[in-house]
């Protein structure tokens, strides 16, 4: 009879326990393979759009772009922010400017010409309050340029060109680096303009790490192109003329339709078509800026600002407070909803160009002319007395983690220090906001019994 053979499974598929742990070894395995490959670093996570792989600009390694990064607890494969898909949105945009009619040119503000001794006119409180409400008043409109802003005739004709959409930001006395954004579609670089607005500090230390030539007159690094401005023709402090890109940007490129301020202390990591969209377009707002993360009410940002000597000047920002607590300014309440807060977080700013949000820009770069250039302090104030009303979207604290990372300003070398702190050496204040002359009471009484009453409840 012939022999009766048997086949026995393989000892390794004979363990069920053993099947499973091989199952699960190489099915992390690969997730760990996928997430260290993947762009996002996210498992699953989609896409609205096929961003630009290769990098924008090669840096020598002696910039250091990316030192001094501020940690953040933020879940970058979750997101707070709905994007629309990315061909959607350029079409959308596209047709948006294209449609830009002569009756926006008929309703637009006309500004005001002439020399003056500052850029900006340096005008007196009545003057600057004159000029709040449009609805009754249809003179021009102060909004700097009093003086002509120094920069090449090859660079403002390629700003005037700018017709659609236009990223900004800008390093004076060397304070930051520049830095590319990531995350933008192939379709982008071709649709939108990105300006850096630089000084003579900025530009020798590009020059000194090679990243620009020391003979060429046109300048490019990566996406941007770098404007420089002499600075020695407009202010002396580096922030107020970082106030001017920053403020009357739909003045230096005026034929824009849109416009995104981005700190130089920040890296976009999201499309900005996508943002423009996202955040202005599809809520039908003039512009959209982040609530502060900690901060309600303006008086306590101005508190902050004195505690931690983010001005030198203590008694200017007392006056400054006085000033508006006596024509108007009221601490946040539910009633001045849909604004969600009195405290922005300006490290980002978008905005459609029109009347509503290039009007409260000129008030506000009047008001920032006139006291300092921290403009958290006078955003509550132009934002609630200016007519018409301007439309504002005041996103999430999450929302601004998630489309842009945080960089540490550059160190500075011990001589500089001791040069700005001899030069900018922080006055005391007078007795505090509720006594006038030793006698009670403050304008801001008023103002700080309110809003210590609401922290109470």
């Amino acid at each position: 009879m012939g022999k009766l053979i048997t086949t026995t499974k393989p000892l390794i598929f004979q363990s069920k326990l053993l099947c499973f742990s091989l199952l699960y070894l190489f099915t992390t395995l690969f997730l760990a393979l996928y997430t260290i490959l993947s762009q996002s670093k996210c498992l699953f996570r989609s896409s609205p759009l096929d961003p630009i792989q290769d990098p924008l600009f090669s840096y020598p390694s002696s910039y250091g772009e990316h030192k001094y990064a501020v940690s953040t607890t933020r879940s970058t494969c979750t997101s707070p922010i709905f994007f629309s898909d990315y061909l959607d949105v350029v079409k959308e945009i596209k047709n948006l400017i294209q449609d830009s009619s002569s009756a926006e040119e008929s309703s637009a503000l006309r500004y005001m010409q002439g020399n003056a001794e500052s850029f900006g006119g340096n005008l007196s409180t009545k003057a600057r309050f004159s000029y709040f409400d449009r609805q009754i008043d249809h003179t021009q409109v102060p909004c700097g340029f009093l003086k002509k802003f120094p920069i090449s005739d090859s660079d403002r004709i390629a700003m005037e060109k700018c017709d659609g959409v236009v990223v900004v930001s800008a390093i004076f006395n060397d304070h930051d680096k520049i830095r590319q954004p990531k995350g933008i579609g192939g379709k982008t670089v071709e649709e939108v303009c990105f300006f850096m607005f630089i000084d003579e500090v900025t530009m020798k230390g590009l020059e000194d790490h090679g990243m620009i030539g020391r003979e060429s007159r046109e300048h490019k690094i990566g996406v941007w192109r770098i404007v420089k401005v002499a600075k020695e023709e407009l202010y002396e402090s580096p922030a107020m003329n970082g106030i001017i890109p920053k403020y009357l940007v739909h003045r230096l490129f005026p034929n824009s339709k849109f416009s995104i301020w981005v700190d130089a202390k920040l890296q976009l990591v999201v499309d900005p078509l996508l943002l423009i969209h996202s955040l202005v377009i599809s809520q039908n707002v003039d512009m959209a800026i982040s609530k502060h993360p900690f901060f309600l009410h303006t008086m306590e940002e101005a508190m902050a600002t004195a505690r931690w000597k983010k001005w030198w000047d203590i008694n200017a920002l007392k006056h400054q407070m006085e000033t508006y607590c006596e024509h108007g300014l009221q601490p946040w309440s539910p009633s001045k909803l849909p604004y969600a807060s009195d405290v922005p977080d300006s490290a980002v700013i978008l905005r459609r160009h029109g009347v509503g949000s290039n009007l409260f820009s000129c008030l506000m770069f009047n008001e920032l002319e006139a006291f300092n250039p921290r403009d958290q302090l006078a955003f509550a104030f132009v934002r609630d007395k200016m007519k018409p009303n301007v439309t504002i979207n005041m996103f999430e604290v999450e929302v601004f983690e998630q489309l842009a990372l945080e960089f540490r300003h550059n160190l500075k070398n011990k001589r500089h220090e001791s040069l700005l702190s001899t030069s900018t050496r922080t006055k005391r204040a007078h007795p505090g906001f509720l006594y006038v002359n030793a006698t009670c009471c403050s304008k801001c009484q008023k103002y700080l019994l309110t809003m210590w009453d609401q922290s109470n409840h």
